[in-house]
């Protein structure tokens, strides 16, 4: 069976399961599961799906029902190239902040070893730092289960007390006319109030978020300091944003 069957095929099950796995897909076509692996990952830089671990999702699932941990798994080494780029930024002394997205968490793993504060709503944040020597400050809040982040008045209230140097943040599309949006409101309400807390706006959004528009648009395009994003991204789209007076990385 030639790769264009065999992803039609993945294609139909993903129609018909909403999420398919590589093992399965492997014993089903008789091949191996580093050709699944490969057949996946051209359908992803092609749209038509949303890789996670052990397998592939709808892509707009992958913008509306996925957990946290299952977002990690999408687009994984788009987001450690992003990551790193974004961690070279940081100087010493600054006061960061991280939001609840899984681009952003995966931030953390690279962060500078001299001292920096570190800001953020995201429970995970909080946990993969628990080793780290600088002061990490925890807005508290309403408990959001699925984002596993903090939200509500408390935690807007908490980022009144700091200056941010930094806010790095994702979204679930950026948009040229509308902007970054989400699809949860109260996540989108809360980025929108870290914002004005913020001296550099530093948007952390992987190929496959540009252009896309989801139900709550929270930052103007022209709110932003700086985009960091992949080298699939649209060259059209990064000209797009630099003619905007948008500082655009594209991280290697």
């Amino acid at each position: 069976m030639l790769p264009p069957e065999r992803q039609d095929l993945i294609l139909e099950r993903l129609a018909e399961q909403g999420t398919v796995r590589t093992v399965a897909l492997a014993t089903e076509l008789g091949v191996t599961d580093e050709t699944i692996r490969k057949d996946l990952e051209a359908m992803e830089k092609r749209g038509q799906v949303a890789r996670i671990h052990g397998g592939a999702v709808k892509p707009e699932r992958s913008r509306i029902e996925l957990t946290l941990n299952e977002r990690q798994m999408v687009n994984r080494s788009a987001k450690r190239a992003i990551a790193r780029a974004a961690a070279a930024r940081i100087q010493p002394n600054e006061t960061i902040f991280i939001d609840a997205s899984s681009t952003a968490l995966t931030l953390a793993e690279f962060l500078p070893d001299f001292p920096i504060t570190i800001l953020t709503n995201a429970h995970n944040v909080v946990t993969a730092l628990a080793d780290h020597e600088g002061d990490i400050f925890c807005t508290g809040g309403l408990y959001e289960q699925r984002s596993k982040s903090y939200i509500g008045l408390s935690a807007e209230a908490a980022l009144r007390k700091h200056n941010i140097h930094r806010m790095f943040f994702s979204g679930s599309g950026v948009n040229l006319d509308r902007g970054v949006s989400e699809t949860n409101s109260r996540q989108a309400a809360f980025k929108e109030r870290v914002i004005p807390c913020s001296e550099e706006i530093c948007l952390l959004a992987d190929s496959s978020k540009l252009g896309l528009k989801a139900s709550f648009f929270f930052a103007p395009v022209d709110q932003l300091s700086t985009v960091i994003t992949n080298t699939d991204a649209d060259p059209v789209f990064v000209a797009q944003l630099r003619e905007q007076g948008i500082e655009t990385v594209v991280a290697e």
